[in-house]
């Protein structure tokens, strides 16, 4: 899963329906529509109806909050900041390169670029340009937004490129030669839809794609992966793997690692509910014999196991959320002698693990603070030791340079306060500090605290606090809470320049909530707060909001909340569930319309995290399903919603009918802002990021600064 930005937490896999299908048929045509819902019309994506409504709604909201000279001057020093040219460029290793994906304001859809490790130790690193997508997108008369690149091992020649049209989930895939730097002619080329292409060898790869009527899942992912050989058409590709429409989705990978190369084949039903299959050269799938629930790979000859839930092999328990490791061979022929990497307590759960050649480097939060540590495999138990030069606070990331060959791994660390370094570490060895990134924003007003609030249920909920020094304990500072809390997603002390400039350096206080759904303590902290047991994030959220005010750090006018997507869900229910507790409330790329949401786009695959409202778990469905829970005769804080047209993940009809309705019941202090490019991100380009960043400080200011 990756890495997701706290300004719009994603609900992490790409599972929707093609663009060419979200901006299709009005919802009356739709199967299982609603026709009894007045706002459905919302639905139609792009309907001439529906987009004159937002069209309308986004020039209020300008005129409202973004005709100031003071919104100016903080859209483009938010711009300044993703535009800046000190930013640390991230790298990738792929053969004797190392490359980078780079925006800026000359650059505004990217460059992909390489260069050297040599070159890249430099202040100025030399880049050469491999594929300039502004320049792409020119002479294709398109607007491409970078999806990434999967580069053949090990000569690293043909690459497949994948692009997204405005920012959507829904992509191309196109081969790429790198020695020439040129796209293959004739080469492999996936049409637009959600799925993917993945190399086997140099004349074969996995796709999983829309072949057309019936291959698709009612989530709106592929239910099919075939194995396409060169030079036939994509739709003779040979069947892998058919799941059920049902599930959320199948794919295949080709795992290439000298003397360990495998095929594997994974159904996945739902969200940490899949299968996983050993592939033989004949075809034939050999099930891992695994709990669904746990998170399963091959690391040359190791089988590793993540557990969510408890298991028993071998003669012996293990706890949940407790890391496992087996040789594969030894597994598959029937051997249950597990070793326990790692086992958690009652205030650590496992992060992350990141192999290289020979280690295994762990990282633990222990009460929402990262440690790592080194494991060596061998016999019985690893090998452990401390991992030299780990920072003591903050947020700690380590992944590896090149796991084939080296011992080497890139080590990020970063906080509320503390700009991002990157360094490079060989293990055991103390950490090389390779790039800074610069302080965008005056900190050193600035401290940064940890907290705990008590639910209702008396569970004990941490959450940090950035404040200025002199803080007057009066209720009176302009307090801006964000939370998730869903998809066992960790909120951990990041770095934000867009936060700092436009949030700290003006002298509001940031708090961000680690409320249970999150993964803070691992798949316990999550599965608190599934389906019937929803309400209680939302409880941990609104007791982080009373602890403030307790506190006296703030006070109702003077306590904002925002969050994105699961996270916008969150804040749709501060909204309507605790009107009386906030002074404003930022609502972007929302689920909103719960009784709709498993109908709407990629819904289906998340009924796992919120229950099937088509079925009895309506009964608690609709105690947290905003839409519904608006009552016309309540008053409520001012609220902006934002969205995305090229949302093909979180349908942007949530937002879109929920202003509309509380707008129609003549609720003044409500605005609405939909970016017509940006996909599930929100914003396309830095520019767009930028603005949509400045509506929302702005809003916020506005009301909780009186």
């Amino acid at each position: 899963m990756p890495k997701l930005s706290q300004s719009c937490q994603s609900l992490l896999f790409a599972a929707g329906l093609a663009v060419a299908a979200s901006a299709g048929a009005a919802p009356a045509q739709e199967k299982n529509a609603v026709t009894d819902d007045p706002y459905a019309w919302l639905e139609d994506v792009n309907g001439a109806r529906a987009m004159e409504w937002v069209k309308a709604r986004n020039a209020k909201t300008e005129a409202e909050l973004a005709a100031t000279p003071q919104f100016k001057q903080l859209e483009a020093s938010i711009l300044a900041v993703l535009d800046s040219t000190a930013k640390i460029p991230a790298v990738e290793k792929i053969g004797d390169y190392y490359y980078n994906f780079w925006k800026d304001a000359q650059h505004q859809r990217g460059l992909w670029r390489r260069t050297t490790l040599a070159e890249y130790r430099k202040e100025q690193p030399a880049w050469e340009t491999v594929i300039d997508l502004d320049a792409l997108n020119r002479e294709e008369n398109e607007q491409w937004v970078w999806h990434g690149a999967d580069c053949l091992r090990p000569d690293y020649q043909r690459c497949l490129v994948a692009l997204s049209r405005g920012g959507s989930d829904a992509d191309v895939t196109r081969e790429f030669d790198l020695a020439s730097k040129t796209w293959v002619k004739d080469g492999f080329f996936r049409p637009e839809a959600k799925g993917s292409l993945g190399w086997i060898d140099r004349d074969h790869v996995y796709v999983a794609t829309d072949f057309g009527k019936g291959t698709m899942t009612t989530s709106g992912y592929n239910r099919t992966v075939r194995l396409w050989t060169r030079g036939t058409p994509m739709a003779d590709a040979k069947l892998v793997y058919e799941g059920k429409d049902t599930d959320m989705s199948v794919d295949a990978h080709h795992d290439p690692t000298k003397g360990f190369e495998r095929d594997f084949v994974r159904r996945t039903l739902a969200f940490y509910n899949d299968e996983l299959y050993l592939r033989g050269k004949d075809g034939k799938l050999t099930k891992v014999d695994l709990p669904n629930s746990a998170m399963k790979y091959a690391y040359r000859q190791w089988l590793m196991v993540e557990l969510r839930d408890p298991y028993e092999a071998g003669g012996k328990k293990y706890a949940a959320g407790s890391l496992l490791a087996i040789g594969f061979d030894d597994f598959m022929a029937g051997k249950r002698d597990f070793t326990t990497v790692f086992a958690p307590t009652d205030t650590t759960s496992l992060a992350s693990s990141a192999w290289t050649r020979d280690h295994l480097v762990l990282n633990v939060l222990d009460d929402v603070k990262y440690k790592l540590s080194v494991l060596t495999p061998g016999p019985g138990e690893w090998k452990r030791s401390e991992f030299v030069g780990a920072p003591a606070f903050g947020t700690v990331t380590v992944s590896a340079v090149d796991s084939d060959d080296s011992d080497a791994v890139w080590l990020s660390a970063s906080d509320y306060l503390t700009p991002t370094t990157l360094a490079l570490a060989q293990i055991g060895q103390k950490p090389e500090t390779l790039k800074t990134n610069p302080s965008y924003f005056d900190a050193s007003k600035d401290v940064i605290e940890q907290h705990f609030a008590s639910s209702k249920d008396g569970t004990r909920v941490p959450y940090f606090v950035v404040r200025p020094k002199d803080l007057k304990y009066d209720g009176k500072a302009p307090t801006l809470l964000y939370g998730y809390g869903g998809f066992e997603i960790s909120l951990t002390p990041n770095y934000s320049g867009s936060i700092g400039k436009g949030w700290l350096e003006k002298g509001g206080v940031y708090v961000v909530a680690n409320i249970r759904g999150g993964g803070e303590y691992g798949p316990r902290w999550h599965q608190a707060a599934l389906k019937a047991n929803r309400h209680k994030a939302y409880e941990d959220f609104a007791a982080v909001g009373r602890d403030l005010i307790a506190r006296k750090i703030t006070s109702t006018p003077h306590l904002g909340v925002q969050g994105g997507s699961n996270g916008g869900l969150l804040t749709g229910n501060m909204l309507t569930q605790y009107p009386e507790l906030f002074g404003a409330v930022v609502v972007q790329v929302p689920l909103l319309d719960m009784k709709r949401y498993s109908h709407l786009l990629a819904g289906a695959s998340w009924m796992a995290e919120y229950g099937d409202p088509d079925t009895a778990d309506w009964s608690f469905v609709q105690t947290f399903s905003p839409y519904h829970l608006f009552d016309a005769k309540r008053e409520y804080p001012p609220v902006i919603f934002m969205t995305s047209t090229k949302d093909d993940r979180v349908h942007p009809g949530h937002a879109r009918k929920m202003a509309a309705k509380m707008l129609d019941a003549g609720k003044s202090n409500v605005r609405y802002y939909e970016n017509i490019e940006g996909g599930h991100g929100g914003a396309a380009n830095n520019a767009q990021s930028a603005h949509m960043n400045a509506l929302a400080y702005t809003f916020l200011w506005e009301q909780l600064a009186k």
